[in-house]
């Protein structure tokens, strides 16, 4: 029978991933004290390692100039366009 894959908590992660950052113990002996494998303990190390840096950045997202320009000319096309229908209906001009 096969084993059932383990799931981890996101805190039991970073705590397992800390402590490999830390450096205190060699990967061997934190899978030994975790029950999880070298390789896992590796992989988490380098995801925390790699995700540190988006800890800092600032959570508002900033549109570049052109990406405001465009939605503002889509919006003002949209309004221009629903105009030029009412104006179409009003006139009795084209049915």
């Amino acid at each position: 029978m096969a084993k059932k894959r383990m799931s981890h908590t996101a805190a039991f992660k970073a705590k397992v991933a800390f402590a490999a950052v830390k450096g205190e113990s060699t990967l061997s002996e934190l899978a030994a004290k975790f029950g999880v494998s070298a390789s896992v303990i590796a992989r988490w190390k380098a995801r925390l390692i790699d995700g540190a840096e988006e800890l800092f950045e600032d959570g508002r997202k900033k549109k570049d100039d052109a990406q405001v320009d465009t939605e503002a000319l889509f919006t003002k096309i949209g309004k221009m366009e629903v105009m030029m229908e009412t104006m179409k209906k009003k006139s009795g001009m084209f049915p």
